[in-house]
């Protein structure tokens, strides 16, 4: 079964690359130690430290995988060759939203980039589904659990 495709900024490519190279490079040495210290305290049937080290390692060696999978099958767009008239991946967008009268901002990126604290809302999101290939002026609706939220597009700029 092939995987399907994941579309990156080149900022969330380098993202994913670095904590590749942290999690292969550094704290996999770390476990090894971790197991090393822990196995030097004896019998590992009662030993909460090798246990520990051990989960640790299935952990760091799961996300190893899953990353190395995630950069096989990534897509990175070109945000030198988007414009600012569409709302695409890579785009900041200033929507006015229409219940709360208030503005907000909302950066579109790839799914494993998502970050709604920083306003970075996936490009399969709710949100960011509704706002993709829209233009000043227009209007995105969302469907949400209280009901439509109607974002009326003022801005479009690159990711700054």
């Amino acid at each position: 079964m092939a995987n399907k495709p994941m579309v990156l900024t080149a900022e969330g490519k380098k993202k994913m690359t670095d904590e590749l190279d942290y999690l292969k490079n550094i704290k996999r040495v770390e476990v090894k130690e971790a197991l090393a210290v822990a196995r030097s305290f004896g019998d590992l049937s009662e030993n909460s430290e090798y246990d520990e080290a051990k989960n640790e390692q299935a952990k760091v060696e799961t996300r190893i995988n899953e990353l190395e999978e995630i950069l096989k099958n990534v897509v990175v767009i070109n945000e030198n060759e988007l414009t600012d008239d569409t709302v695409n991946l890579g785009m900041t967008v200033k929507v006015y939203d229409e219940e709360y009268d208030e503005e907000d901002e909302y950066n579109i990126v790839g799914t494993n980039e998502a970050d709604p604290l920083k306003n970075n809302v996936s490009d399969q999101s709710p949100i960011g589904m509704a706002l993709l290939g829209k233009k000043v002026g227009e209007v995105a609706e969302v469907e949400a659990p209280d009901g439509v939220i109607k974002l009326k597009i003022l801005e479009i700029r690159k990711k700054s």
